[in-house]
């Protein structure tokens, strides 16, 4: 599904397109996803590998590791539960009993450039399988995976869901990047 041609003229200064104001229902969630989306680019955008790994407080997070869990969060819905296919090999190997937040900790050994770049592929492939789920079904299609107690989310609930996820994540980039250099914005 294209977005519509305002939102694709609306573009701020960030570069971030900015949802379509009279879209329809897939056309606007598609539309926060990529605002959300565009959002993380730009708060990690120029960034090096020390920067990716500033903390503020007492919190574990960090730019990169933000990051790479979004790497995650792209496959494991939009791969894993909506298409029913199987999470990378990078993500296969982990020991997620004895690291739960093994996607976090990968940012560690690698560099700003990959990271980006696996985030980049992750979201490509994201876009692909919802425009196959919608084209197939619409915002109601359940996913093709089941959990284990046979329900299956449905294409909207996961569009909703990645964009909370990515929602509140920058929140966490917003005060990330201020820590670094200064930057702030919306």
């Amino acid at each position: 599904m294209n977005r519509s041609d305002d939102a694709v003229d609306r573009v701020d200064g960030h570069g971030r397109p900015h949802p379509p104001e009279r879209g329809g229902e897939a056309e606007t969630l598609l539309g926060f996803l990529d605002y959300q989306r565009a959002t993380l680019a730009w708060r990690v955008s120029g960034l090096d590998a020390e920067s990716l790994a500033v903390t503020v407080a007492s919190s574990a997070v960090t730019l990169g590791g933000l990051l790479a869990h979004m790497v995650f969060v792209e496959e494991y819905w939009c791969t894993y539960w909506l298409r029913g296919g199987e999470l990378g090999l990078r993500w296969q190997s982990v020991d997620w009993d004895q690291d739960p937040d093994a996607d976090w900790h990968s940012a560690a050994t690698r560099p700003p450039e990959v990271l980006l770049l696996e985030w980049e592929r992750a979201v490509e492939t994201a876009r692909r399988n919802v425009e196959e789920a919608l084209a197939q079904g619409g915002l109601d299609a359940p996913t093709l995976r089941v959990g284990d107690q046979g329900e299956a989310p449905s294409l909207r609930w996961v569009l909703v869901h990645l964009i909370e996820e990515y929602a509140r994540h920058n929140g966490h980039a917003d005060f990330l990047r201020e820590a670094i250099d200064g930057q702030v914005g919306e």
